[in-house]
């Protein structure tokens, strides 16, 4: 990976402390740190989580990744004064998370009371050794000598919010050395357990203390001028959900005593050639007059990986990654529309995970279904480790009525099953995986394809599916949305022809099946080409958006109108049949999608980070580059732009899932059909170059795009065609193609 590809932060700044503390945050799938700074700071939200650890405060609340005892923290102190950056004086300062490396590191010039002192923050978590992370902290006094104290341990005072969900159970000085807490969840049962140790040199008077759920460790230090104190901290986290630990407790105790010999420097290189290995592997390098748009990729790309647990198919990814506690957590259809195509073609195993924790919810799933009144498997709107359905009930409380409003999403929201049954399609399309496909893939298929059948509602011979919730959230309970419609056929088309193919002799399915696929109404563009979101969008009052499409992702229109006042204008909050049209991008003419790409941008707020990217794919295959990049910027931006608070409580993974989406399916316009690979580049005026690794049907290509040639070379697997423009190449080594 090229030097220089940083996140950076120029200056301290109160008000994005924990936009920053997610954007630069360290994980490697199974834990992930927050990016809070060492010192303390009101407001400033601190985060350690485990793939997996959820747990609920009270009974009758939803489930959500717990916010464990935090190891990062440290309290510095000077000749007697606090070290923090709103007193005494910032000479210089700068924080940034070296991609590269998965290392996050700040430098600070700092003056109290006439004395400058150089102050080195480093930390990461380790891409070599899941249950590791470390960092070290370099105090140089730059004008005299100074008496330093630093207090640091491990913190079971944090709570997700106020809410505490851990017992602590056993803390413990080991050796006088290693600091052990070991905690269980209140309601979940899961033990944790974190061990944490200091090293450092030179006489140093050091003391450990507990109390108030706090295991301490407080070293004091003379420090001569020019000469750097240097403190090492490595923390080490095992839980009882890890596979293969019998004793979590004893686990981390053993991890800690081994590292201690390493030290940071060593740690850290072993993990940052694991990280050199994942850009070699995936990295999409653009050529472009905007940097911006390569730091974008890569940090959409960097986040994508750390924030999926491709170690253990028991869990999925949340809406926030691991990054924080937004949305508590829990599993959305982000998952298989936007995160998962992203590892089906690079690493197809890990794919092949985040379905398996759908399969292995599945009874969950069908008594979700049986519960509403519906045969086979109704997923959840959100889920968790349980797979149980984790939507709140109420959403937050109106402070003028007092009403908590209904959370309707997991009674209509239900297009999730056949986005479930459309990743499991799309992976077997890219894999031939048929020992998943007969077992887990066909399971899937035709409980979803059950669900479908038993949800429609026969009209004049014709069967809808009524009172649903697209993936516009701005229009509820509604009739014959397009995209469910549509995704709900092809979830029971695929049903059947894999049911033949396996020789699945279910009579009454297949009977039921056809029957529902000759009778479904599926809407078809009307007299002006428009195709009709449901039943009744087109007939709605339209008003001017300009001033919300200015202010979006802030559900600003929710200020001057109610929710049920949005539900009866011409409103999206987000892609919906655009959507559509980018899932099946030969569904319909190009002209047809056009026109419906620019009538219903036209009406779409953008206020979900999950719609820019989408509109820049369909916008590219529609040779509107203009409008595709500039979705494309906007799209990095919603993460990377300017707005202090836009991911304090977690990124947007779905968001950084979809950039590389624009890159590859809208840019490249890379598109998997009828058993061939097409690419039909449509780059943007101000990108010179861009290449990327793909993986297709057990080859491995890197692909290299210019305005003028396409490249196309194979690095493993067999030959395979490649569609250029619509013209067919074998590639068994490279081939070179001009446009």
């Amino acid at each position: 990976m090229k030097k220089g590809r940083k996140i950076v932060e120029d200056k301290f700044d109160l008000h994005s402390l924990n936009k920053f503390a997610s954007l630069m945050a360290m994980g490697n799938g199974y834990l992930g740190l927050r990016a809070a700074h060492e010192e303390d700071y009101a407001g400033q939200t601190r985060g350690l989580y485990i793939a997996g650890i959820y747990n609920k405060a009270t009974v009758n609340e939803t489930s959500e990744l717990v916010n464990l005892p935090d190891i990062s923290g440290f309290k510095i102190e000077i000749n007697g004064d606090t070290f923090s950056l709103l007193n005494g004086k910032i000479h210089s300062y700068t924080r940034e998370l070296i991609l590269a490396t998965g290392e996050v590191k700040r430098e600070i010039l700092w003056e109290i009371k006439g004395l400058r002192f150089q102050i080195v923050f480093q930390r990461f978590v380790s891409k070599e050794n899941l249950h590791l992370l470390a960092s070290k902290v370099t105090i140089t006094s730059l004008d005299n000598d100074a008496v330093l104290k630093i207090v640091t341990g491990i913190d079971a005072q944090q709570t997700n919010f106020g809410k505490q969900h851990l017992i602590e159970e056993k803390v413990r000085i080991y050796n006088e050395k290693i600091m052990q807490g070991v905690y269980q969840t209140t309601e979940s049962s899961h033990r944790i357990s974190l061990a944490a140790a200091c090293t450092f040199q030179g006489e140093t008077d050091v003391n450990f203390s507990a109390k108030n759920r706090q295991l301490l460790t407080s070293i004091k230090h003379e420090i001569k001028k020019n000469q750097p104190f240097i403190i090492e901290k490595a923390g080490a986290l095992f839980t009882s959900l890890d596979q293969g630990v019998n004793d979590p407790e004893k686990d981390a105790f053993q991890l800690i005593e081994e590292t201690l010999l390493d030290g940071y420097d060593t740690l850290l290189e072993k993990s940052a050639f694991k990280w050199q290995e994942f850009w070699h592997k995936k990295r999409v390098s653009i050529v472009s007059e905007n940097e911006f748009d390569q730091t974008a990729m890569d940090f959409a790309l960097y986040h994508m990986e750390i924030m999926t647990p491709a170690h253990d198919q028991r869990f999925s990814v949340g809406a926030k990654g691991l990054t924080g506690e937004g949305y508590k957590g829990h599993v959305f259809w982000d998952t298989e529309i936007f995160i998962a195509p992203f590892h089906l073609f690079t690493e197809p195993k890990t794919a092949k995970k985040l379905l398996t924790y759908r399969y292995l919810h599945l009874q969950q799933a069908k008594e979700k279904a049986q519960l509403n009144g519906y045969e086979g498997a109704l997923f959840p709107w959100e889920s968790a480790f349980s797979g149980e359905e984790e939507t709140p009930e109420f959403a937050a409380i109106n402070i003028r009525t007092g009403i908590r409003q209904k959370v309707a999403s997991a009674i209509a929201e239900h297009h999730i099953v056949a986005d479930i049954a459309f990743a499991v399609v799309q992976y077997f399309e890219n894999t031939k995986d048929e020992d998943f496909m007969k077992k887990e893939g066909l399971s899937l298929l035709k409980e979803t394809s059950r669900f479908w059948l038993s949800r429609a509602v026969e009209e004049d011979g014709q069967f809808s599916i009524k009172d649903v919730i697209g993936p516009d959230e701005y229009t509820e309970h509604i009739d014959n949305n397009a995209y469910t419609n549509y995704m709900a056929y092809f979830n029971v088309k695929q049903t059947l022809f894999f049911m033949g193919k396996y020789g699945d002799q279910d009579g009454e399915l297949i009977e039921r099946g056809n029957d529902f696929l000759n009778r479904l109404y599926l809407p078809v563009p009307n007299k002006e080409g428009i195709i009709p979101q449901d039943d009744t969008f087109l007939n709605k009052p339209e008003i001017d958006l300009a001033k919300y499409k200015e202010k979006q992702g802030s559900q600003a229109i929710l200020l001057d109108y109610s929710r049920q006042e949005v539900n009866e204008m011409q409103i999206l909050k987000q892609a919906d049949t655009v959507m559509l049209l980018y899932l099946f991008p030969d569904l319909f003419p190009a002209d047809i999608v056009a026109k419906n790409l620019h009538y219903y941008e036209k009406h779409t707020i953008h206020d979900s980070s999950l719609s820019k990217a989408i509109h820049a794919i369909v916008a590219a295959r529609c040779g509107d580059m203009e409008a595709a990049y500039r979705f494309f910027q906007e799209a990095c931006l919603i993460d990377l732009g300017p707005n202090p608070h836009s991911s304090d409580e977690g990124i947007h993974a779905a968001s950084l899932g979809s950039v590389w989406l624009a890159g590859v399916f809208g840019f490249a316009n890379v598109i998997l059909k009828n058993n061939t690979l097409s690419i039909n580049p449509k780059l943007p005026a101000d990108w010179s170059k861009m290449s990327f690794p793909f993986y297709c049907r057990g080859s491995r290509l890197e692909i290299l795009l210019t305005p003028n040639q396409v490249a196309v070379t194979l690095i493993s697997g067999p030959a395979l065609t490649v569609e250029i423009n619509g013209n067919e190449y074998l590639v068994n080594e490279e081939i070179e193609v001009n446009l």
